[in-house]
């Protein structure tokens, strides 16, 4: 089946707030993530916690998307970083019927190049590339049966799993290259 992320999900933008050296919420940002997607668990919260924060706490299964800038990516909000809200660099994806989407494989979707290259044609500016809420909002979303969506996660999360080892593999490689290499010269 498909359908356009606009009839499964709602959008909002995350907000625009200054930071607090003390504070009890994060103000998750783009910077805040690695180039896996990985959120930097060193972050501390930096916003007070108030009324005005309440409707725009994330809630587990929030998928975040980084619409602003020239990586684009989307990442799944985890309750375990803590009370959190999203800065205006991001859209807030609210799956409506998880019986019939995933957010891991609604996440691991909006990822896939073929969405971003899409999403990527769509959007406007020249200093800062900007893709809009409509255009995200218009997105083709295949879905299959769930139990392929729970298949493609695995899948790709063995691939993550995969590219680490291998990124750690070849770190260990070159360390041990240079360590012969000085060796080497001391001898």
């Amino acid at each position: 089946m498909k359908i356009k992320l606009n009839n499964i999900s709602s959008i909002q933008t995350g907000i625009y707030a200054k930071p607090d050296i003390s504070g009890e919420v994060l103000y998750i940002q783009a910077r805040h993530f690695d180039s896996n997607g990985l959120f930097n668990s060193t972050v501390r919260p930096d916003l007070k916690h108030d009324k005005k924060l309440e409707k725009h706490l994330l809630k587990p299964g929030d998928i975040l998307f980084a619409a602003k800038g020239s990586n684009n990516f989307a990442v799944l909000y985890q309750s375990a970083i803590g009370a959190a809200v999203a800065s205006s660099m991001f859209f807030i994806i609210r799956i409506i019927d998880q019986q019939k989407i995933e957010p891991e494989y609604l996440r691991w979707y909006l990822n896939h190049p073929n969405s971003i290259n899409f999403l990527k044609g769509k959007s406007k500016g020249t200093s800062l590339p900007s893709i809009s809420k409509d255009d995200l909002g218009d997105l083709d979303i295949i879905i299959p049966s769930l139990k392929t969506q729970e298949t493609i996660v695995k899948i790709n999360d063995l691939q993550k799993q995969k590219r680490r080892i291998f990124e750690k593999l070849e770190k260990l490689k070159d360390y041990t290259i240079q360590q012969k290499l000085f060796r080497a010269i001391r001898n």
